[in-house]
């Protein structure tokens, strides 16, 4: 899955490419395959050395252990939150593993990705990953094979739609069908560590102004944005705050935000608290919507859509909260 350390990349790298006649570097994208598990009943498979590591959810000993955080403490971890980093000076230099090669990304620019997702826990919590950065289960990272190091990805899971953002670290996985790793507090919150690997897209996102994010409002057509002073967002919240704290809509009427929808109730009443103690401007207009075994958790109403919008962008640079608007 990942590689131990940034020497043992390098050295590697360094022996092929003094290889007389070999073929040049190209990026790989492995076919997808079947995830393999071992039948109940069995014992659970010895690890395979470190170059070959797989996802946390194969081994026995992996994971968080007796001191698992709950739903409403994982639910109150933020997502990472994009900013405009130096690329590292080493960990994004072509490399090969498992007899495959790669060629890591050197630019900030869009990237979209299907595939399957795996996660890591505590067999290499504490040991440093690619970037030399300390592997930590309970903060939001992962390894991509290509991905900038650093760099922010949104990861979402297909079969829930439930969404997270994760900052790139390291390499791997190098499992063929599998296209990132997640921490294992990422893997939670999309809920799959149970099932040791998911359906996932991985999409990149960008600090806001930053030339990545630029690139990608382009792609998309949309409309770029300049990065507000700090001085001046403070005082553009303090305003939105006001707005919000005066402005009444119809009980059902008006415009709401979508801010997550789950299958588990204890997951939606743990976004709800969340939002709640993170945003108190909001705390009397967060409610969770349950219809059958669908539960949503919506704010509002708002009286108009730039209000609305307006409260999304607290939730977005606050809690790193994407929603969605939806008019009523």
């Amino acid at each position: 899955m990942h590689i131990r350390g940034l020497l043992a990349l390098l050295s590697a790298a360094a022996v092929l490419a003094g290889c007389a006649g070999a073929p040049p570097v190209t990026e790989i994208e492995p076919d997808p395959a079947p995830v393999v598990r071992t039948p109940p009943g069995e014992p659970a498979k010895p690890a395979p050395p470190p170059a070959a590591r797989r996802g946390g959810g194969y081994y026995l000993d992996d994971g968080p252990g007796d001191n698992a955080p709950d739903a409403a403490t994982l639910a109150a971890i933020p997502d990472a939150v994009p900013r405009d980093e130096p690329l590292h000076r080493f960990a994004n230099r072509p490399y090969s593993a498992l007899g495959m090669r790669f060629v890591p990304m050197t630019e900030a620019k869009p990237f979209r990705q299907r595939g399957r997702a795996s996660w890591y826990g505590r067999k290499f919590h504490g040991q440093k990953t690619s970037s030399g950065e300390v592997y930590d289960m309970y903060g939001m990272t992962a390894a991509h094979a290509t991905l900038p190091i650093p760099s922010y990805a949104r990861v979402t899971h297909l079969a829930s739609g439930r969404s997270v953002v994760v900052r790139v670290n390291d390499r791997g996985p190098f499992k063929p069908g599998r296209v990132i790793d997640l921490s294992w507090t990422a893997a939670a919150k999309l809920g799959y560590v149970n099932d040791g690997s998911a359906e996932v897209e991985v999409e990149t996102v960008f600090a806001e102004g930053s030339p990545g994010d630029l690139l990608a409002r382009r792609a998309a057509g949309r409309p770029e944005v300049q990065r507000t002073p700090p001085a001046e967002r403070a005082a553009a919240d303090g305003d939105v705050i006001a707005a919000l704290s005066t402005e009444a809509a119809p009980a059902d009427a008006g415009h709401w935000l979508q801010l997550g929808a789950f299958s588990g109730l204890e997951n939606a009443q743990a976004l709800s608290r969340r939002v709640v103690d993170g945003l108190v401007e909001l705390a009397d207009r967060v409610r969770v919507n349950s219809d059958g075994s669908r539960h949503r958790v919506q704010a509002g109403p708002f009286a108009s859509r730039e209000a609305a919008e307006s409260a999304a962008r607290l939730l977005r640079d606050r809690l790193g909260l994407d929603a969605l608007l939806i008019a009523r």
